[in-house]
């Protein structure tokens, strides 16, 4: 006989899942260590089978360094202090002839090199060589034939094709509004889930606590002494009058210093009552030049302005002969419809090719699962079942129909 199956086991898309108790791991107490009697053996295998061997110290090859000292005294006057004599060498009169500055006593009259070189002229446009911008007319009658007008054939348009608007035919058969859920689903009635939540129930009191809390019970109370404060003594100023006599004050010795002579020689002012005389040698020698501005250089107009009425008359519209525009051919062929009179074939490889899988329906939404039989509901509102075999549920139980409705 088969062992009872709960309906969460059994169930398929979830539904009737219900939490189990979580059951706390066996904690392992672990052993208080008990240290062994007797003595521990410290003897190793390196210790029994190793031969100690007599090492001599190694003999240095490195020569032992001899120090060679003299009881005479040292002589620290370098060679070159001993063997270098100083030379007296005499300074050499200079060659340089000195020239003595004497500033000119006559009046500046010298003229320039500009003044001397310059000879002022007047300004003369240069000729120019630049050919006349002069349009030339030609006497020969303008020719308009292109090779257009000459090769060009006018062919005949067709008409263009104009195509029917089909006329919008409702349909005489009522709109179904029944989808694949209101057709196929079909809700059955179950139980609801019992919560495992605890109910949230508030415990309050309106009592005052008269208990010790644990910072009241280890924190008590310290005596702390009052601060001793230091008191300020008085300021009493001293006796007596207070002496600004420095050591500068009473050890400086007053010398007497004339002013220092002034290098610059003394300029000896002469005070006149004439006139100010305001010429300069600049005044006198240079003289203002009398100057205009020169006149822009104008070019004399080549082409006359017309006087006469302007006539609206390009060359286009003078030359212009029209003439009759022959269409081109059209190469293109007929847009005509070709009618099939076969009916239309609207079978698809989807419609073919494919093949309806039926889906099954979970168990747990039908009150009583079909080939299982209720044994009994534990506390936590599990559901058991026990699975019927063949024979008896071929016998008794309807079958599961191989038809089973869709359940989005």
């Amino acid at each position: 006989m088969r062992a009872p199956r709960c309906l969460c086991a059994i169930c398929t898309c979830g539904s009737d899942y219900l939490p189990y108790d979580i059951v706390k791991r066996p904690f392992r107490i672990q052993e208080e260590h008990k240290p062994k009697t007797g003595e521990i053996e410290l003897g190793t295998t390196y210790q029994k089978d190793y031969n100690a061997h007599k090492i001599q110290p190694v003999t240095l090859v490195r020569p032992l360094e001899r120090k060679h000292t003299t009881g005479g005294k040292l002589d620290t006057i370098p060679t070159y202090q001993d063997d270098y004599r100083s030379w007296e060498v005499q300074r050499r009169e200079t060659s340089k002839v000195e020239h003595m500055y004497h500033p000119p006593t006559a009046k500046f009259g010298n003229t320039t090199t500009f003044q001397d070189d310059f000879v002022p002229r007047e300004l003369n446009p240069r000729q120019s060589f630049k050919p006349p911008c002069v349009a030339k007319l030609s006497d020969v009658p303008f020719d308009g034939t292109t090779s257009h007008r000459t090769s060009y054939i006018a062919h005949q348009l067709e008409p263009k094709f104009l195509r029917s608007k089909e006329e919008y035919k409702p349909s005489n058969q009522p709109f179904e509004d029944l989808t694949t859920h209101r057709n196929d689903f079909k809700g059955l009635p179950g139980q609801l889930a019992k919560s495992c939540k605890p109910e949230n129930a508030k415990v309050g009191s309106n009592v005052h606590f008269n208990g010790v809390t644990e910072f009241q019970d280890r924190f008590q109370p310290w005596l702390v002494s009052v601060r001793e404060v230091r008191k300020t003594k008085e300021y009493v100023p001293p006796p007596g009058n207070m002496d600004f006599n420095s050591t500068s004050h009473l050890d400086y010795v007053k010398h007497e210093i004339s002013p220092a002579v002034p290098i610059r020689p003394v300029s000896n002012g002469r005070r006149t009552n004439a006139p100010f005389q305001g010429t300069t040698t600049t005044k006198e020698d240079f003289k203002s030049w009398g100057s205009c501005r020169q006149e822009i250089i104008k070019k004399q107009q080549e082409i006359p302005k017309p006087t006469g009425k302007f006539y609206d008359l390009t060359t286009f519209r003078s030359h212009y002969i029209p003439h009759q525009i022959i269409p081109a051919q059209s190469f293109k062929p007929a847009r005509a419809i070709v009618l099939n009179s076969a009916p239309f074939q609207s079978e698809t490889m989807y419609r073919i090719e494919y093949t309806p899988k039926k889906q099954e329906i979970c168990p747990a939404n039908y009150p009583s699962p079909p080939g299982y039989v209720y044994v009994n509901t534990d506390s936590h509102g599990h559901k058991f079942f026990r699975q019927l075999t063949p024979e008896f549920s071929e016998s008794n139980i309807n079958p599961i129909p191989k038809e089973v409705a869709v359940v989005s």
